[in-house]
């Protein structure tokens, strides 16, 4: 079951499902800053993608954490793959800095390539060991901020693993929609 909320203009839609399947502009990869490819929400994505989402990591070289890079899809049904850095969960305020950053720097992206949609998985909380409520929480106040002015995204799509990270992402959306995050 999905839940989705208006923001300006865009719609932000949480679901459970495998971000590799979706059909939209661009997806964000969960990537460490080598871009070398890994286990998890990385690893799916190089796999499905094929090897030219590979070589073109390679040429890039580095992503500091906070920020993204943007490749080609490879043979996946989206367009291109936003891939961006959290930062590995340490509990220090910088952390959550570095998370809506990794999020800012996504959306811009989208914006700066007129993106019409994309999709997102829940960054940071996999092996960098991102609690899902406070991850969930800095996710959707970044997202539904950037959303409140932008005239160019009209569909956000946040693709979760599992029903309790999905169940998570639904408590944290209910306090950004009633003011409370």
């Amino acid at each position: 079951m999905a839940k989705t909320a208006a923001f300006g203009t865009a719609t932000l839609e949480l679901i459970q499902a495998d971000i590799t399947t979706l059909a939209v502009d661009a997806i964000v990869n969960a990537a460490n800053a080598s871009l070398v490819g890994g286990g998890g929400v990385d690893g799916a994505i190089h796999r499905a993608g094929g090897p030219v989402i590979m070589q073109e990591c390679r040429a890039i070289g580095r992503c500091p954490t906070g920020s993204a890079v943007l490749t080609s899809a490879g043979t996946l049904p989206a367009r291109f793959v936003i891939h961006a850095v959290a930062p590995r969960y340490a509990g220090r305020p910088r952390d959550a800095e570095l998370l809506a950053s990794a999020y800012r720097a996504s959306l811009l992206i989208a914006e700066d390539n007129q993106f019409g949609t994309i999709a997102f998985p829940s960054l940071g909380t996999g092996a960098y060991g991102y609690p899902v409520d406070q991850a969930s929480a800095i996710a959707l106040s970044t997202i539904s901020s950037h959303l409140q002015t932008s005239q160019i995204l009209k569909s956000v799509i946040v693709a979760l693993f599992s029903a309790s990270d999905l169940s998570a992402y639904e408590m944290s959306l209910e306090e950004v929609i009633n003011g409370k995050a």
